[in-house]
């Protein structure tokens, strides 16, 4: 894991930047990493962006009581890893169990609170591995629906044209990242997700 140091040097030092506790934690690989605009796109939800580039869901767990030493009391996480680990190869079921891993370590740490899982993501780079990732994405979403408190974020069917295909405008050059137009899809997706969340409890309560 030391290839991760100076990304989570980086990382650790973003909540000192900010002028206000966290509410909302963005963890997860580049595609957080690299959203330019996720504090404003999210303002309402007081967010840090604690993704760093490059990682796993592995990597997730690994640096998680290094990277939240200095988060208090979120109220909720969204979460975006996966999509490396099976890049590298590893067994759908791995990237479950690590999935495990990580909601256990945040609620050892911070309580029952909600935690969104984004789908992981169909690209043009990776189509060799759809259908690791299609298994993937189907055992984590079963894996939600066994928790109240877990919430699925389906991006996949909004990222691939009418052949199930990844769009292309969704993408950087590298047919990996994701583009202005992708990130637009991602912010409507995840702030609905949460928003209604937020409204269930409103009414429940």
């Amino acid at each position: 894991m030391i290839w991760y140091e100076e990304e989570v040097q980086r990382v650790e030092k973003e909540r000192s930047r900010l002028p206000y506790e966290p509410e909302t934690v963005f963890y997860g690989s580049s595609s957080f990493t690299l959203w330019r605009d996720l504090y404003e796109d999210f303002a309402d939800l007081r967010p840090v962006n604690l993704g760093f580039g490059g990682s796993t869901l592995a990597a997730c767990v690994w640096f998680f009581e290094r990277i939240m030493a200095s988060v208090r009391d979120p109220k909720r996480f969204v979460i975006y890893a996966g999509d490396n680990d099976l890049g590298d190869g590893r067994h759908p079921t791995e990237v479950l169990l690590f999935y495990r891993q990580l909601t256990g370590l945040i609620r050892e740490r911070f309580g029952d609170i909600p935690c969104f899982f984004v789908s992981i993501k169909p690209s043009l780079q990776r189509w060799d591995i759809i259908e690791s990732i299609r298994t993937a994405n189907e055992l984590i979403r079963e894996e939600a629906e066994k928790d109240p408190q877990q919430h699925y974020i389906d991006i996949f069917p909004l990222m691939v044209n009418y052949q199930g295909y990844p769009r292309k405008s969704l993408f950087e050059a590298d047919g990996l990242h994701l583009s202005a137009d992708g990130y637009a899809i991602w912010r409507k997706a995840i702030s609905e997700s949460v928003h209604n969340v937020l409204e269930t409890v409103q009414k429940t309560s």
